[in-house]
């Protein structure tokens, strides 16, 4: 059997998050960001409020198939709408806690699905 190396471009994975904070590589964020395997969006919108069509619009040109909402607890967000707009760009939005949206982020990632992560501090 002819076994080849598997060579792929670095991917930006979540590597520490905490109060008020998301880690990026080496790099830290105090604001929301959206984060693809490919792409750091920062700054990207001012709260979870803000989350909305325009917010997301930026979003579809990368082709994401899973939005992982990753807030804190207490955060709202109108999610019926959002579940709509993401159906319609055949795309499905899981909203969950800060810290499981960063570890689910990251193994997807790293499986090469096509993810987004939301990310509100």
């Amino acid at each position: 059997m002819k076994l080849h190396e598997h060579t792929r471009a670095p991917i930006h994975l979540v590597t520490g998050y905490g109060d008020g904070f998301i880690q990026i590589g080496a790099q830290r964020h105090n604001a929301p960001v959206a984060l693809s395997p490919d792409q750091v969006i920062a700054p990207w919108i001012a709260n979870i409020a803000a989350l909305d069509a325009a917010a997301l619009a930026p979003l579809w040109p990368l082709a994401p198939r899973i939005l992982l909402l990753g807030a804190p607890p207490g955060a709202t967000a109108n999610l019926p709408a959002l579940r709509s707009l993401c159906a319609e760009h055949a795309a499905a939005l899981e909203p969950m806690n800060l810290g499981a949206a960063c570890r689910t982020y990251n193994v997807l990632a790293q499986e090469d699905r096509p993810v987004i992560a939301l990310l509100f501090p």
